[in-house]
């Protein structure tokens, strides 16, 4: 590398200075690589991310609102033994999150076991009311499930989030590998990878196995978008056109009588799943907020019938809290009675007076975030602030404690990456897609996201993060 890795973080190409197993295909590969080439393919790799569509919109951005993704073509790589533990923990952690929902919409029975806070659940500004009592098919609130993992040694990950409303990235992840296997034939002839183009088919898979009981025949599938302002519509139109369903805004979808109906040119059509890929405020103007242009009116009613299955269920975001994160663990041992694979992240909750005292005191050690936050905004990451930000962000959780959590700041590990001076640590982190229907399924990869800029901690694309292809080596 052009760069020594810094030993304070695990660098995942290199232990003690010797190139780990994993990444033994790719060391003559990245020496032998010419400048030249290197800023050639690197070309190549931005005008076909620009021929496809391959963008990400920053919302309050000026300029160009559709911009590139930044992608890194050193790809990240896992033995096969390091995926089958991730593996486990990640259907391990989905099941017990989807129990969770159904609990808590329920009977509540982990509340009154006394194993999780009434409070934290049920005056969550992410529970929705409108659905307690409803009982999706399959018992299964959220469909689609992105989990966010760090590294920090050889045999040390920890979840960092849970996203369980409408996870993002999927499209990276499949264009990355396709973009690789373009530019680099080569090494997937020498490495054994293990694909993951299988995804929109499990994915088609998973909606059409949570259908509801009123279906008949064959499910109808839609994918409901906001619309092309969204930061993910490309991914959006991707993913339908992957699965070979229809696009829709909710001006092509009505309510009459106990179903939803899209419109086409030959008439209405019953649909029986719709993946929505907008918030819950969203969905029904006439559950949620009326002023809503994006959804359906009377949705819900079809919804609370059982004449429609919407993925994921309306309400799945209060597992998204990052107060409710660190029970996690306490629901893996009370719905499934099994220990926790995949740990968290210490976590303080500045809702607790002796925890928020904590954090007050050590802001400029930790890392803060809102309990509501994503993408990489509303956070401290106090080794990398300035003072006026920390003392900005302490009026903050002094004002509204409840709205925080803190966590140590985590030696991320650093993958190598292409930058400007040559090859460079850089660090990263990884959302593998959890799918969860009739079965659980999860394809041998996921979205790993780089820190583009040196020393940042910050892999959000948002934030100004890159992506970069993840290889599971086969057996």
């Amino acid at each position: 590398m052009s760069k020594a890795a810094d030993p304070r973080y695990f660098n995942e190409m290199e232990d003690g200075g010797a190139v780990r197993a994993p990444y033994a295909g790719l060391q003559d590969w990245m020496q032998d690589m010419p400048v030249e080439l290197r800023t050639l393919k690197q070309h190549e790799a931005e005008k076909l991310f620009r021929r496809i569509g391959i963008t990400f919109a920053v919302y309050g951005e000026g300029g160009d609102p559709d911009r590139l993704i930044p992608f890194d073509m050193f790809p990240r790589v896992f033995s096969a033994d390091e995926w089958r533990k991730l593996e486990r923990g990640i259907k391990q952690r989905a099941r017990a999150l989807n129990a969770f929902l159904c609990d808590v919409y329920g009977r509540g029975e982990i509340v009154r076991a006394g194993r999780i806070p009434d409070k934290l659940v049920y005056t969550n500004e992410a529970y929705e009311k409108a659905v307690v009592g409803i009982m999706p098919p399959k018992g299964v609130y959220s469909q689609i499930v992105g989990i966010d993992l760090v590294r920090v040694g050889p045999d040390e990950f920890y979840v960092l989030e849970d996203n369980c409303r409408t996870p993002s990235g999927v499209s990276y992840m499949l264009e990355n590998r396709e973009i690789m296997m373009r530019m680099f034939p080569q090494l997937f002839q020498k490495n054994r990878i293990a694909p993951v183009e299988g995804y929109a088919r499990a994915l088609k898979r998973t909606l059409h196995s949570v259908a509801p009981k009123k279906c008949d025949g064959e499910p109808c599938a839609v994918i409901l978008t906001p619309g092309h302002f969204n930061s993910a519509y490309y991914e959006h139109t991707f993913l339908a056109d992957m699965m070979g369903l229809e696009l829709v805004e909710g001006q092509d979808l009505f309510v009459e009588g106990d179903f939803v109906w899209m419109k086409t040119t030959e008439g209405p059509q019953k649909v029986d799943v719709i993946y929505r890929r907008i918030d819950d405020a969203f969905l029904d103007p006439l559950c949620f907020r009326p002023d809503s242009m994006l959804g359906v009116p009377g949705l819900m009613n079809v919804y609370r019938s059982g004449g429609v299955t919407i993925c994921s269920a309306p309400g799945a975001g209060v597992a998204d809290d990052k107060a409710i994160y660190t029970y996690v663990p306490e629901m893996v041992r009370f719905y499934l009675g099994e220990e926790p694979i995949l740990r968290n992240v210490p976590t303080w909750q500045c809702a607790r007076p002796d925890e928020r005292k904590y954090v007050l005191e050590h802001l400029p050690e930790l890392v803060v975030k809102e309990v509501h936050g994503s993408g990489g905004y509303g956070m401290l990451v106090g080794p990398k602030s300035t003072e006026g930000q920390i003392e900005a962000f302490r009026s903050k959780i002094e004002e509204r404690p409840e709205n925080y959590i803190a966590q140590p700041t985590l030696a991320l590990s650093t993958c190598p990456s292409f930058v400007e001076e040559g090859v460079a640590p850089r660090h990263v982190d990884l959302r593998p897609f959890c799918l969860v229907g009739e079965e659980i399924e999860l394809v041998p990869g996921g979205l790993t996201r780089v820190a583009l800029k040196e020393g940042s901690l910050v892999v959000n694309s948002s934030q100004g993060g890159g992506v970069k292809d993840t290889w599971v080596l086969a057996e």
